[in-house]
């Protein structure tokens, strides 16, 4: 037979113009014995039609073997009871899958940087220690070529009698090893960790529907907050737990934000604190993250280094990695200090964590509100309420427990100060209380000499009274 007329009989078929363009089955796709003959002998078929007309009988030969041998890569066309394509269908899924895992190690490749050493943690993390000017947050066009400032003024007048540094308060660090200066320990983002989010656009970035009034959304609090003034910094030890969440897709975390702007389309914030997210982490532990929008949560900001913005400036603290130890029911109880403040000489928003150790900052200029200021500060845990099996969530906030069960059995956060204009820190004035559910999760505050303003909160979430 003429291979001409033969190459141009198939390419006139349009079942085999169809096969040209199948990949390899996922998942090890077993096919049916008479479908894979069919899908074998066109294979070959196909391959002998582009083959050149002197093409010498071993090499043929050695192409029907690898061809016998090879996994099929498509099989005929088939078509369901209803008339749609189920080859179609299924190559197209294949072939959606294939172009998803490429952009997934695409952006694998532009946030996990080249590492003088990685570190594996206890709990299955690798911590890769990164150059400092190579970090994520310099791949913001408005950082690029920058290097890190050198510490800022603190602010005066906290409280720090009854706090110290514990070096050992990630698990990371547990390994006995450090990452060298001039690194950035930086947890490393895995496949798994891309492919639990929902969209690799939007991995990193909490759902819309947040809004802090809460009203019409998922998202539940118990927060204590002050408003109505210019606020440049807050400060508050927060204790940490490992509360129980029930479904993948919701989280539990306690936190300091620092908000400015509407709680519409220009919401600006600063956030820091613990969490427990599954769908983030891929595990129940409290980790240490930070969080920044100037979108109200729409197209800016991330958790943590996920994306380009927060520069870190410390060599002993991965964002993100899990923290240690961690407070028990009616035992020791453990918390982190925690301070967000306002560089007075340039603007920028720096993170403190425990009594003097600098994590880093946001730039100032990212911002569009709290390019100046915050309008309001908040404290206290919040969580995901997705009602996936019908009924109130079981996941709990802080400890588990009410607000009323006080120390040791409730979460708490302590020594709640802002600062003002002039890097004082300050005792908060006019404070308000939020609990939107509070049959669910609740709040108890009070005043003394020791933990100056406090509070009490959390809960279990679904029970008798919260159905």
């Amino acid at each position: 037979m003429d291979m001409k007329r033969y190459s141009s009989s198939l390419n006139n078929d349009p079942c085999f113009a169809r096969r040209q363009h199948q990949c390899i089955q996922p998942n090890n796709h077993v096919i049916p014995e008479e479908q894979q003959t069919c899908a074998q002998q066109n294979h070959s078929l196909k391959l002998a039609s582009f083959s050149p007309p002197m093409l010498p009988s071993f090499v043929a030969l050695l192409l029907l073997i690898v061809t016998s041998i090879t996994p099929t890569l498509c099989h005929q066309h088939i078509v369901s009871d209803s008339g749609h394509s189920l080859q179609g269908n299924h190559t197209f899924r294949a072939a959606s899958e294939l172009l998803k895992l490429g952009r997934v190690k695409a952006h694998l490749k532009k946030i996990n940087k080249p590492s003088l050493k990685t570190i594996q943690s206890p709990d299955g993390d690798l911590i890769d220690c990164v150059l400092s000017h190579q970090q994520p947050a310099f791949d913001h066009p408005e950082l690029r070529g920058q290097t890190p400032l050198d510490p800022p003024e603190r602010p005066k007048g906290n409280y720090s009698n009854d706090e110290r540094v514990n070096e050992s308060f990630q698990l990371w660090s547990d390994s006995g090893e450090a990452c060298p200066e001039g690194t950035v320990p930086i947890r490393r983002t895995t496949e798994e960790d891309i492919l639990r989010a929902s969209s690799i656009r939007r991995f990193g970035r909490k759902p819309r529907t947040v809004r802090r009034d809460s009203s019409g959304s998922d998202h539940e609090h118990a927060v204590v907050f002050v408003n109505g003034d210019q606020y440049y910094g807050a400060k508050a030890s927060i204790n940490v737990w490992a509360p129980r969440v029930t479904d993948q897709y919701e989280f539990s975390l306690s936190q300091i934000w620092v908000i400015a702007g509407s709680f519409g389309h220009d919401l600006n914030t600063i956030e820091a604190g613990w969490q427990v997210s599954p769908e983030l982490y891929g595990d129940s532990n409290p980790r240490f993250f930070t969080y920044w929008t100037t979108d109200a949560y729409h197209t800016t900001g991330c958790y943590n280094l996920l994306c380009s913005g927060f520069i870190q400036t410390n060599n002993k603290i991965a964002i993100g990695a899990a923290i240690s130890p961690r407070s028990a029911y009616n035992s020791r109880q453990f918390d982190i200090g925690l301070m967000v403040w306002k560089d007075p000489k340039h603007g920028h928003w720096w993170l403190e964590f425990g009594s003097g150790l600098l994590v880093g900052y946001w730039p100032a200029n990212m911002f569009s509100h709290l390019r100046s200021h915050a309008s309001m500060v908040q404290f206290g845990g919040e969580i995901v309420n997705t009602r996936s099996r019908g009924f109130h969530t079981g996941t709990q906030m802080g400890s588990g427990h009410f607000a009323e069960e006080g120390f040791r059995k409730a979460a708490y956060f302590r020594n709640l100060q802002v600062v003002d204009w002039d890097n004082n820190l300050l005792p908060l004035r006019n404070i308000h209380h939020l609990a939107d559910h509070s049959n669910c999760y609740n709040i108890r505050q009070g005043t003394n000499n020791f933990w100056g303003t406090y509070f009490y909160y959390g809960g279990p979430g679904r029970n008798v009274r919260c159905p």
